[in-house]
């Protein structure tokens, strides 16, 4: 089939969208934790020395069979060559921009700053426990939110005790910080 009839495109400004995450906001740090670094520096070195080679591998043996037009090998692999590609480029640009804040330094402390863990109130008294981490690591199925999100921007540098307030679809929501926690320092050596 000619390619003017496929829905493919070479362009790589679809990066930011690789995974659903949202592109960065313009002019911010991609701030991550130190795990959230290591789990995506992971990713890509595991792409880059494992995944692609054995692609490229089976893309090079599917060549040699023959007609590629009709080649499930061979376009199957050329796909998915596309698609660690670009996961790669992703990768690699959301971690050239990446700072590392650790969230320990901030041990002991009551005040939100990224990567704490806040127990807070709503209005009707129901308690809500969320981490705030960064963009490309957050899982809101384990209560993790985006230092970008509505809430976490609300919540950042407020203090147990204090009321924030929060702009919700059906309006302003008043939260009360309940509190703040930090992992303990990690010993060195």
């Amino acid at each position: 089939m000619n390619k003017a009839f496929t829905k493919e495109t070479d362009r790589e400004d679809d990066d930011d969208e690789v995974g659903g995450l949202p592109p960065l906001p313009a002019g911010t740090r991609n701030y991550m934790t130190p795990a959230g670094y290591q789990r995506l520096r992971a990713e890509l070195l595991a792409l880059i020395d494992g995944e692609r080679p054995k692609i490229v591998e089976i893309v090079s043996w599917a060549a040699k069979n023959g007609d590629r037009s009709e080649n499930g090998d061979y376009l199957y692999g050329k796909k998915r060559l596309r698609e660690i590609d670009r996961r790669i480029r992703f990768l690699t640009k959301r971690l050239d921009v990446a700072e590392v804040a650790d969230p320990s330094a901030h041990h002991g402390s009551d005040q939100v700053f990224f990567g704490a863990t806040v127990t807070y109130a709503n209005g009707k008294g129901e308690e809500r426990t969320i981490t705030i981490k960064g963009i490309d690591e957050v899982d809101n199925l384990a209560g993790e939110v985006s230092w970008i999100s509505p809430i976490a921007r609300a919540l950042l540098k407020a203090r147990e005790g204090d009321e924030v307030t929060l702009m919700t679809p059906g309006g302003l929501e008043t939260v009360e910080v309940l509190e703040v926690r930090y992992p303990a320092p990690q010993p060195k050596g």
